[in-house]
């Protein structure tokens, strides 16, 4: 079954008692709006979880600015909440999919295959004339086992081992992988290495490029990386594209070989994870820390587009 399912096929199941709807509406710089929008109104049977209070751990020096909860604490919630290990899940926000396809990466990283993203947004549903409530369910806690999926994961060492493998690579080659563009091209692509995992930043090509960055306190990106935006995947209204139209995106990756994403912290990359997913690619890995966890070593070498 595909990984994101339509407003319609929801519609059809919305009082499944084997299914939990999540809401994971969440704002940047707002942190309350998302449970309060879900307070006032959310899809049927949904309860919420909060991407910094449930879908994150506390922040420290490293780990980036959205770290990886511990498992056990994920999955002591989603046992207080209803959900076990044969529960289908549903995730839906109003942010172009990055928060529910957060929490569809952290459920597959705990080795629950189960989880599903609504494509249409809240508001889509609303416009739908889809029913609503404020009414918040009252759960039977369950019991939710984590079985952690560590090919997932990347971390920053790995990191640093590809970049300096990419780097070098290129500089071999002659290749000139800095160059002034914000779409990656079949002979860039080739010319940085022909084996190997590839690395991609998912962020926009300003931030990318060091042109723009207003979340962290560096510019620029991990060196080697290619820039393939996550919203680049998706329709005007915010489904993915479909599966040719996204194998055409990402022409010239090798599927066979590994590819890392990252973003700023962790949530717009999954949406690229799950892009590349239904473009074919088997074998992909989360940065979880991403660029924020990147820059929090001073020693970590840093490129920029001028």
């Amino acid at each position: 079954m595909e990984a994101t399912v339509s407003k319609r096929w929801l519609l059809a199941r919305l009082y499944d008692p084997e299914q939990t709807i999540v809401d994971c509406r969440f704002t940047l710089g707002k942190p309350q709006a998302g449970r309060e929008s879900y307070e006032q109104e959310h899809i049927p049977g949904a309860v919420y979880l909060d991407l910094e209070l449930d879908l994150s751990g506390p922040v420290t020096e490293h780990g980036g600015r959205h770290p990886l909860p511990d498992p056990q604490v994920l999955a002591a919630r989603l046992s207080k909440l209803g959900i076990s290990n044969d529960t289908r899940i549903v995730a839906y926000d109003d942010e172009s999919g990055m928060n529910a396809a957060r929490l569809w990466w952290l459920l597959r990283y705990l080795g629950h295959e189960q989880v599903f993203i609504l494509e249409d947004s809240f508001s889509t549903w609303k416009e739908a004339k889809y029913p609503v409530t404020d009414h918040q369910p009252v759960r039977v806690p369950s019991t939710f086992i984590a079985n952690i999926q560590p090919l997932m994961l990347a971390g920053v060492d790995k990191v640093r081992a590809v970049s300096e493998k990419l780097v070098g690579a290129a500089a071999g080659d002659g290749a000139d992988t800095e160059a002034e563009t914000n779409a990656c091209t079949e002979s860039e692509v080739s010319a940085i290495s022909s084996a190997g995992p590839i690395l991609i930043d998912s962020r926009a090509g300003d931030r990318y490029q060091g042109k723009n960055e207003t979340l962290d306190k560096k510019a620029g990106h991990i060196p080697g990386a290619l820039n393939y935006f996550w919203k680049n995947t998706q329709n005007a209204d915010g489904s993915y594209k479909s599966v040719e139209q996204l194998e055409e995106h990402f022409a010239g990756l090798d599927k066979d070989r590994e590819v890392i994403v990252y973003c700023g912290s962790g949530v717009t990359a999954c949406p690229n994870v799950l892009a590349l997913e239904k473009a074919g690619y088997k074998n992909v890995r989360l940065y979880a820390g991403s660029w924020s966890d990147w820059i929090s070593y001073e020693e970590n070498p840093v490129a920029t587009r001028e």
